[in-house]
């Protein structure tokens, strides 16, 4: 079995939407630059309020891809 590292980062997707939209977003902008990505977990979740109202849904995801040497 070969051994591998991974590397493990912070994001914040946000959406109108959802929270599940909010995290979809973090880790689909996420792969467009990174490569080998492994496993996304959300971390917390949280609502932007503006005038007593939701205007957005944001998740803070922490990913993880495999470290290139």
């Amino acid at each position: 079995m070969s051994e591998s590292v991974y590397k493990i980062i912070d994001l914040v997707g946000s959406s109108p939407n959802s929270w599940e939209e909010a995290a979809k977003n973090a880790v689909e902008t996420a792969g467009k630059n990174l490569r080998d990505l492994r496993v996304a977990e959300i971390d917390k979740l949280d609502m932007k309020v503006e005038d007593g109202k939701v205007v957005a849904y944001r998740a803070r995801v922490l990913i993880s891809f495999k470290y290139q040497t």
